[in-house]
């Protein structure tokens, strides 16, 4: 508890400015001292364990259009058994705590997630958020971090989903990829040509700047008719990426 001393050695000094003072004071190097840094004052790993993955394929799903992304992302951990072996925290995240059933707070992160298949091994990535679409530089730092990550885990194919606003309501995947040769390979596997548009946030950057790297990659993005969560949508992304890759799925999921 807080004496009345201690709060009189503040003066005139602000209810909220005595907030952010507690709370930079006490609460944040707490926070610091679990994430196992010193200074949050860029993207930062946390590692569970190190798993044992062979040419592993990397799969990302994030809230965006529909929640395509992430309900894909989410379905594919789920079918594959995925547990997860790392986090990815950065001030460039919002200003906010995610609060559990029991009141328990927590910052905003990415999670990556290892499954081991008979025809795949995979690494998912999904999160609570992005940082803003207005911090340009955030997101090249974050992504690039990502791609670090990635290129020592083996990763050497990407897969990025998420959704496209469509005013019709009609069932179909579209693709862009980092070489004509890839595109050519899933529009003839069912995807549509994703042409003449742009890819936001992370679903796009992350893509651009492996292509940069000489990584392969695709995106995938689902149709969806609004803002809100899209389960028809994400379903529809996850069972065309998963016959894709020589894995049967089946309806009741």
């Amino acid at each position: 508890m807080l004496n009345e001393g201690f709060l009189k050695s503040f003066g005139n000094t602000s209810l909220w400015h005595i907030g952010f003072l507690l709370v930079k004071t006490f609460l944040v190097p707490e926070l610091l001292i679990d994430l196992g840094c010193c200074h949050m004052d860029r993207p930062h790993f946390n590692y569970m364990f190190n798993p044992a993955l062979e040419n592993p394929i990397f799969v990302q799903g994030l809230p965006g259009f529909g929640n395509v992304g992430k309900i894909a992302a989410h379905l594919l951990i789920k079918f594959t058994g995925a547990k997860p072996f790392a986090e990815l925290y950065s001030p460039t995240f919002p200003d906010y705590v995610s609060v559990n059933s029991d009141g328990i707070c927590r910052l905003p992160k990415y999670e990556f997630f290892a499954a081991s298949m008979k025809e795949n091994d995979f690494i998912i990535m999904t999160g609570d958020t992005q940082p803003s679409f207005d911090d340009v530089l955030a997101h090249y730092e974050v992504c690039s971090e990502i791609l670090d990550f990635l290129v020592k885990q083996g990763c050497r194919f990407l897969v990025t989903i998420g959704g496209v606003p469509i005013s019709e309501e009609k069932t179909q995947v579209y693709v862009a990829a980092t070489s004509p040769r890839l595109a050519l390979e899933f529009m003839e596997k069912g995807a549509v040509i994703y042409s003449k548009g742009r890819i936001v946030g992370a679903t796009g950057l992350l893509l651009g700047l492996a292509k940069e790297r000489n990584l392969e990659g695709i995106c995938l993005l689902g149709a969806t008719a609004g803002f809100k969560a899209d389960r028809g949508a994400g379903f529809s992304v996850f069972k065309f990426l998963m016959k894709a890759l020589g894995n049967e799925v089946k309806e009741g999921l």
